[in-house]
């Protein structure tokens, strides 16, 4: 008997977000394919726009996130306002 065929699924992507500055509160939100944890209000404010404008961005598309290649996603991050670090500049 043969086996159904299953509909290939993008690789399954997580953006995972850390904030490093405190002001003692604990902040964890969750999203569709997003984790962030940690920073002071501001910081995690900030990363929460950040990731829901790329799900925004992504749905604009039509992908998901696992199904861009990293080129792309610089592109996006660009475009909502993240930038690569580069250790060697500073």
């Amino acid at each position: 008997m043969a086996k159904p065929v299953k509909k290939s699924q993008p690789p399954k992507a997580v953006l995972l977000g850390v904030g490093l500055d405190s002001d003692g509160h604990k902040r964890v939100t969750t999203g569709d394919n997003f984790a962030l944890v940690g920073g002071s209000k501001d910081t995690h404010d900030q990363m929460t726009e950040k990731a829901i404008k790329i799900n925004e961005k992504l749905r604009q598309k039509g992908k998901q996130l696992g199904e861009v290649s990293r080129e792309e996603f610089d592109d996006i991050a660009h475009e909502v306002g993240l930038r690569r670090h580069d250790p060697q500049a500073n």
